[in-house]
């Protein structure tokens, strides 16, 4: 599931974003309200977490701009104004939670699920699947066939890039990007790594391979 956090304080959304990240979100960052309004425009974000002192924009104009050209990702307001008014007309204005901060990330997180079941939508994937390969979004469990296979953190994530472009190549730089979200140099191997550790757990034992090197290009998911 792919979340996208505004907020410009960069050590919080830098907290969040680890945090979601570890619990296996896709997670983008944006830190003004004018770019968080159009990366909503051109991304299916499952939900979205909006400070409201944004620079450019701030985070209420954020949220009607998005409901008036009815984007209707669900939206956890994360604030440092706290008093009745302020919640009241972040919620009047179309958020859909209000969380103040200083926060808890395991409220923060419970919060955001309990938004994205709430808000139903059928655009909302929650398992993802090729060939014999499928991976439930909402458990965590990953299985080859009838075998269920144990992957740590980072493979998870690597995994659900992979089946969320499968058949298309992927290279070093973007799996960088979505699964760390540092600019390493592209030239570092820990992708690499990564991919030969998943590999072994995904196609050492099972038959047809699934994962392909397309040298000079990057990755891809497919069949042979």
């Amino acid at each position: 599931m792919k979340i996208l956090v505004l907020e410009d304080d960069a050590k919080i959304a830098s907290f969040v974003a680890k945090g979601l990240r570890e619990a296996a979100y896709d997670v983008d960052i944006s830190a003004n309200g004018e770019e968080g309004c159009e990366l909503a425009r051109k991304n299916p974000y499952d939900a979205a977490i909006v400070d409201l002192m944004l620079p450019k924009l701030d985070g209420l104009s954020v949220i009607e701009k998005w409901r008036a050209e009815q984007i209707k990702l669900p939206v956890l307001i994360l604030s440092a104004k706290r008093s009745l008014d302020d919640r009241v007309k972040g919620l009047q204005r179309g958020g859909d939670d209000y969380l103040t901060k200083p926060f808890s990330f395991a409220e923060l997180l419970a919060r955001l699920q309990a938004l994205i079941r709430r808000s139903g939508s059928a655009a909302i994937v929650t398992s993802l699947t090729f060939a014999d390969l499928k991976m439930d979004l909402l458990t965590r469990e990953v299985w080859r066939g009838s075998t269920k296979i144990e992957l740590q953190a980072r493979e998870f994530l690597l995994l659900e890039y992979l089946l969320r472009n499968q058949d298309k190549v992927v290279s070093k730089t973007m799996i960088l990007e979505h699964v760390w979200n540092y600019h390493f140099d592209p030239q570092t191997n820990v992708v690499d790594v990564l991919v030969c550790r998943l590999r072994n757990k995904i196609d050492r034992d099972f038959e047809p391979k699934l994962i392909h090197t397309l040298r000079g290009a990057g990755y891809s998911l497919r069949l042979p």
